[in-house]
């Protein structure tokens, strides 16, 4: 409803993603479909990922199996996060309607890729269809770093949607020295951090950023005749 409003917060997005060093298949610069979006929370991030996640597994399951219903296989979903996960998490998980397993993590309470591959495996061999997954980079309770290159690996080789959420470290990656944190940041498919922490930003203010936004896009997409105009689909 405001295209002037919604082209200066894509704008800005670019600038603090190019802050944090992610990778240009985040930005809206790229020239493709990505880009960010301010959300209110990490909370809502997790959740509007986990839709977006549901919406692509459903479209690919249903082409491959015409005769499921949406019940079908929405009853089969499962996704993955640490332990040591924010609640938020788990609350997403309950609002998307989907089954969600929380992992157990190594000594450093960080998940491992050889944990996320054996919940996936015993699920898939069970019927079951993995669909997303959240990596934290630094946790609430004792700012642990989920191995994300790991995690990255297996996700991409299931096809399962990786979110990451740095709502409370994620400020520290604008500090190149602390880069290495995030390796394998380029294998996720939406990341999330919160200015309103460390940045001295006013609250509500959640950056998410996003290689395929047409898949959120879709699953909120209710597009009523108010709203319609001549210069639709030119503005994000």
């Amino acid at each position: 409803a405001s295209p002037a409003c919604t082209e200066l917060e894509v704008v800005m997005l670019d600038w603090l993603g190019q802050m944090l060093g992610l990778p240009e298949e985040f930005l809206a610069r790229s020239g493709g479909e990505a880009g960010g979006v301010i959300q209110g929370t990490a909370s809502e991030a997790t959740l509007v990922a986990l839709l977006g996640a549901k919406a692509r597994t459903m479209q690919r399951v249903k082409e491959q199996h015409p005769d499921w219903s949406d019940m079908d296989i929405i009853s089969k979903l499962v996704g993955y996060c640490n332990k040591q996960a924010h609640s938020s998490v788990e609350r997403a998980g309950l609002l998307g309607g989907v089954k969600l397993r929380s992992l157990h993590p190594d000594g450093k309470r960080r998940l491992r890729g050889d944990t996320l591959r054996e919940a996936i495996e015993e699920d898939i061999r069970n019927g079951l269809i993995p669909f997303y997954a959240v990596a934290t980079l630094g946790t609430t309770s004792s700012c642990a770093f989920d191995v994300l290159d790991e995690i990255g690996d297996v996700c991409n080789e299931h096809n399962v949607w990786l979110h990451v959420d740095a709502a409370y470290a994620g400020s520290a990656f604008i500090c190149p020295e602390y880069r290495y944190l995030m390796k394998g940041i380029e294998k996720a498919d939406s990341f999330n951090f919160n200015p309103h922490k460390w940045l001295l930003v006013n609250f509500d203010c959640s950056a998410m950023w996003l290689k395929q936004p047409r898949w959120i896009v879709d699953a909120f997409n209710v597009d009523p005749l108010y709203l319609k105009h001549d210069q639709q689909g030119s503005a994000p």
